[in-house]
């Protein structure tokens, strides 16, 4: 891969990113919060980087994750599980919060790809976008392949 094609995709992505701080959504009747976490969460899972083409299209789907999170009035997938924060103290226990995670699942877009968007809330905190992904395996459906610089930033 072109590592200045990724890096040019990786800024644009940022871009739009930090200009959709606050997304209100019409099922939460309220703002989706678009923080550092969650772009982080774009390039790395479970710790390690994703690869390269995993993140490059987590990028080219964020666009479209804007427009669901804008748009959705009915919920999909919900799951409740409790989470560690923090590191583990002398004892080797790890504080624990209750995190629940919201799944919106649409198909959107000039190629009609259905993907799934996650928001994620810890504790009472925000609720934050966590992650964009196709909803299913890619050859049983066309893989959206409009850049980000082909959207018309709409969003």
């Amino acid at each position: 891969m072109d590592i200045n094609y990724f890096n040019d995709r990786k800024e644009k992505i940022k871009s739009i990113y930090d200009a959709h701080k606050n997304i209100y959504c019409p099922y939460f009747k309220g703002n989706v919060v678009l923080n550092s976490d969650g772009f982080h969460h774009l390039q790395f899972s479970a710790r390690s980087e994703r690869n390269k083409e995993e993140q490059l299209l987590k990028f080219n789907l964020f666009p479209l994750a804007i427009k669901i999170i804008k748009e959705s009035g009915t919920l999909q997938e919900y799951r409740k599980i409790p989470i560690r924060t923090g590191k583990k103290g002398r004892d080797g226990l790890s504080l624990t919060k209750e995190a629940e995670f919201w799944g919106f699942i649409a198909i959107i877009g000039d190629s009609q790809i259905k993907i799934k968007v996650v928001l994620r809330r810890i504790g009472d905190g925000n609720i934050i976008f966590w992650s964009v992904m196709p909803y299913s395996k890619l050859k049983n459906q066309k893989l959206y392949t409009n850049g980000i610089e082909d959207e018309d930033n709409e969003t």
